[in-house]
């Protein structure tokens, strides 16, 4: 009888794990779009040691080839997704064995009530399992960009510029214990109210083309690129 509970343990626990894993990804971020652009990234042709832009929809529209001049950047941008997508679809990225890895990942976490202490914990999930899988790859934390809170639509009530700066302040922590370059875009973007400048956004959070210009010429004046 003993035996056969154990047995009745040993088989159950594996299978509650995996469910348990399995039912965080579908609440948290492996909805429609999110497949489609991984299905799509799998038919791009693989680049050597590439530069990548990984991130959420302010990733994705970027035209990270226009604004930066090189060829070997490419985008791995999708809307929606927040830090627990980015860390499980890592792998693709790091099979491509990147030179550099710009990371901006958060806003939607923050948007869904995310505790910007679970938010911090997956960028550390993120950074070891970069470092682990491709050591050679230079991981770049990009800060979490400021708003224009008096534009923003009523479905990112959530997003306020403290809570970005609190989340920004644990990235700066990690980025030291980790020895990893942090890159302050919220101070590149804000005005003088601490508000992203409101002529280089759509909405209060997306931007305008602009934007990424200024973006791109900041990274390259401080050698990151």
């Amino acid at each position: 009888m003993n035996r056969f509970f154990l047995m009745l343990i040993l088989f159950t626990v594996p299978f509650y794990s995996s469910a348990q894993e399995k039912a965080v990804k579908d609440s948290t971020y492996a909805n429609g779009y999110y497949v489609k652009r991984l299905k799509y990234f799998e038919t791009l042709p693989v680049q050597k040691n590439p530069i990548v832009f990984l991130g959420n929809s302010i990733t994705e529209v970027g035209q990270w080839q226009d604004v930066t001049g090189l060829p070997n950047v490419i985008n791995r941008g999708i809307s929606g997704d927040n830090s627990y997508g980015v860390f499980y679809r890592l792998d693709p990225v790091l099979k491509q064995k990147p030179s550099k890895i710009f990371l901006l990942i958060g806003v939607n976490d923050i948007k869904r009530g995310t505790p910007i202490e679970d938010i911090a914990h997956n960028y550390e999930r993120i950074i070891l399992k970069v470092k682990h899988d491709a050591p050679k790859t230079k991981l770049y934390l990009q800060s979490v960009l400021p708003v224009t809170e008096s534009i923003l639509a009523s479905i990112y009530d959530n997003i306020r510029n403290p809570r970005i700066i609190a989340l920004n302040k644990l990235m700066k922590e990690l980025s030291v214990k980790h020895n990893l370059p942090y890159i302050d875009l919220f101070n590149v973007l804000k005005d003088e109210n601490g508000q992203l400048v409101r002529s280089l956004t759509t909405d209060g959070l997306h931007l305008q083309p602009e934007a990424y210009v200024i973006w791109a010429n900041y990274l390259k004046k401080m050698k990151y690129l």
